[in-house]
Order: structure tokens, then sequence, then C-alpha cells
């Protein structure tokens, strides 16, 4: 098991982003199923005042650091982590291990059309076995759908499913039918079946890189992100402060 990092109260793995591949690759091949979380900033300041989002976090089989910002803290706190493992950047290479592999893939979220459109992108693209897709709109509280969408795994039998609901859904629905499915290994991707099937534009590979494609997602759609990336995110400012001075405190 990789080493881990808490950063407020998130567990992340201390991976490279072929560790991360290779991990989940271990995951598959193990047949005992999990659930793969990809948290940012986001998540780090949600988890603060939410047990249950917290408990998932423990749960999981891999976390890896969706966002610059969590790398950089990383450093601060003196457990770096080699670099950004984000989840839009892990699909196609997974994709393409499991065509490799002839492992069966569900894509399960998105808008309408989206996941039906990202499963033709990689069936023509990668040669992926998708075997299901599906767009519900998930309430994770609601126990009959929960059973409707495990059962609807069971009889895909798929080895991989993408999660494409956005946190703290997919990552709690993950949780929640775990175990109903295994040996299904599911993978938090949030909005990355939009970027397959092409309905939404990435932020380019600099900005991906320097830490802004905050910044490129909030002009795409400004009415719908404002208030995460405005009034949200900036409150894991305290509460890396907060750690850092956990740490100098001893």
């Amino acid at each position: 098991m990789p080493q881990r990092l808490t950063i407020g109260k998130v567990p992340v793995d201390v991976v490279t982003f072929s560790q991360a591949l290779e991990r989940i690759e271990q995951l598959v091949d193990a047949g005992h199923g999990g659930f793969v979380v990809t948290p940012n900033i986001d998540h780090v300041v949600n988890v603060e005042h939410d047990p249950v989002f917290e408990a998932v976090y423990t749960r999981a089989s891999l976390s890896v650091a969706d966002g610059m910002p969590l790398v950089w803290a990383s450093k601060v706190l003196g457990t770096p982590l080699p670099e950004r493992v984000a989840g839009s950047d892990l699909l196609e290479p997974t994709l393409r291990l499991a065509a490799r592999k002839g492992w069966r893939v569900f894509f399960l979220g998105a808008g309408p059309g989206v996941a039906d459109e990202a499963a033709r992108v990689a069936r023509e693209r990668f040669g992926t076995d998708v075997v299901g897709t599906d767009s519900p709109m998930v309430r994770v509280d609601d126990a009959a759908q929960l059973d409707a969408i495990a059962a609807q795994l069971v009889a895909a039998r798929p080895h991989l499913v993408m999660m494409a609901f956005g946190a703290p859904k997919q990552e709690l629905l993950m949780d929640r039918i775990a175990d109903r499915v295994r040996p299904a290994v599911m993978l938090g991707i949030g909005a990355s079946l939009d970027f397959l099937a092409g309905t939404v534009k990435r932020a380019p590979a600099i900005m991906r890189k320097t830490g802004f494609e905050w910044l490129y997602r909030l002009s795409q759609e400004p009415g719908r992100l404002w208030r995460r990336y405005l009034v949200n995110d900036p409150k894991f400012a305290l509460i890396l402060l907060r750690a850092i001075k956990r740490e100098w405190v001893g």
C-alpha cells in the first residue's frame, strides 16, 4: 500500500501517475472490488463539516490528488506528493488499459446522452468494451434507487465503473454500493465523460499544470461554479494554515 498524507481531514496517497494506474490494475486483477476517489481542494473544504463525506475517504481503495493546490500543500506539510493525478487524466489511459486486458467498462453519470457519446468514442478510439451506460438523477439517500443501480451493475458485470456525478454524490454512491457490486472497481471521475464526449472543452495543458484549470472552468460555467471557486474553495487556506500550525507545534 502506498504512503498516505492527510490534508485537512482527507487522506491522499503519495503516488505518481503511473503508480496510480498500476494500483487500479491491481485492484481489478485482485477481484475484490473497491473504489477510487480523486479529491481536490473543494473536497477538502466540504469534508471539514461533513462526517459522512469524511468517512468515505477512509474506506477508499485509492485516493489521488486531483488538483495542483494539494500538491503544493503537501510540500509545505513535509510529505510531498510527486505530481497531480487528475481523474480526467486517468480516464483515457485506464480505458486503453481496459481494452488491452479485455475488461468490461460501465459509464454511469453525466448529462443525458453524454455517457452514450463517451462510450462511442471509447469504443472507436481505444477499443474499450463499454458494456453499458446510464445517466440517472441519483438521490444517494433513496434506498430503492441504490438497489436499482447496484442491480444494473451486477447484471452488466463490469470490471470497471466510471462514476461521473461530481462530488460528493459520486463518492457517497460508490461507498454505498461497493459491497454489492464487487468485484467491480469504481472510479470517481467528475466531468471526465463530458471531456471525452466533447460536450465540454477541457482547459489547455499549461493551465492544468500551473493550477489555473479552475479559472478556465469558471469562465465556461460561471453560473454553476462561481460559488464553489470564489466562496467555498478559499476556505482551504485556513485549513492549510491549521495543518501547518499542527506540524510546527508537533
